[in-house]
């Protein structure tokens, strides 16, 4: 990735959803980059991305779109930015004039997320998932039949009681506002250096989340009466063998990703996910 400099920026455009080919939103976006010095490019798949001389990918949809936007990188070191075209718009939050306007000022940041690594001891059909064992959000394991599943968990040796659940997922700061929320789990303000272990639907009114550094190494064993468990990276999935072990750790590379400057966090858990709204907190005290 080169140096950015605004007037001869290589950018990436990955847009995931096909309907939208064509979308005048879309093309606006694109003419505004052009017309400002930008030379942009279609992506769609890893194999098509020019690692050595793009400067920024803009990933077009909604938030499953940048998390495949997340594949679509991997260890280059390329900055995302998310435009929302999507339903909720968490991790893109903006619309395509915001982000043209942004890049062409140069008013953003760009902050570094830690991505999660699965290390499986046996096969789980990886090819599947194009054998990128990383997650910017979660890694789940799920039950595939009826049958709870039991998943044994030890963080840096220390071992936990089993959970009896649905499932089991482990997720980043950032993924504390996605699948892990919806399962009961805390939300973390993304610059906690923090991972969040979840059971999904336990059979238990004893167990809670728990928050672990990011430096811990968490090893995962399953128990199931079934010949297989779906296995999670965000959005991919795949069926896996019931006795496979698993570690799960921070990646070594982060993600890049680009924050227009105004846009904060809190904010966005106010206007996306209605955090704290309450009746009263509308009237004059």
């Amino acid at each position: 990735m080169r140096k950015l400099n605004i007037l001869e920026m290589k950018i990436a455009v990955f847009l995931r959803n096909r309907k939208l080919d064509g979308d005048a939103r879309i093309l606006r976006l694109e003419d505004r980059l052009s017309a400002g010095g930008c030379a942009v490019y279609s992506v769609s798949s890893p194999q098509d991305l020019q690692k050595d001389d793009t400067d920024m990918l803009v990933s077009i949809g909604g938030d499953g779109t940048f998390l495949s936007s997340a594949v679509i990188v991997g260890d280059s070191g390329i900055p995302v930015v998310g435009v929302n075209l999507g339903r909720l718009g968490f991790l893109s939050e903006n619309g395509p004039d915001q982000v043209a306007e942004a890049i062409l000022g140069g008013k953003y940041t760009i902050e570094e997320r830690p991505l999660l690594e699965a290390d499986v001891t046996v096969s789980t059909g990886c090819l599947a998932m194009d054998c990128w064992p990383y997650a910017f959000n979660e890694v789940t394991v799920h039950r595939s039949g009826a049958a709870m599943l039991g998943v044994e968990v030890s963080v840096d040796g220390s071992v936990l009681p089993t959970y009896w659940a649905d499932g089991l997922l482990v997720a980043t700061s950032s993924g504390s506002t996605a699948y892990s929320l919806s399962v009961g789990g805390p939300i973390v303000l993304p610059a906690a250096r923090v991972l969040i272990i979840s059971p999904i639907s336990p059979h238990n009114l004893n167990v809670r989340p728990l928050i672990v550094p990011d430096t811990s190494r968490i090893h995962l064993r399953f128990k199931s009466r079934d010949s297989k468990v779906i296995f999670t990276l965000d959005n991919r999935m795949v069926e896996a063998d019931p006795e496979m072990e698993m570690d799960i750790s921070v990646a070594q590379f982060s993600l890049k990703r680009v924050r227009l400057y105004g846009s904060d966090f809190i904010n966005a858990l106010v206007s996306k996910l209605f955090w704290g709204e309450d009746i009263r907190n509308g009237r004059d005290q």
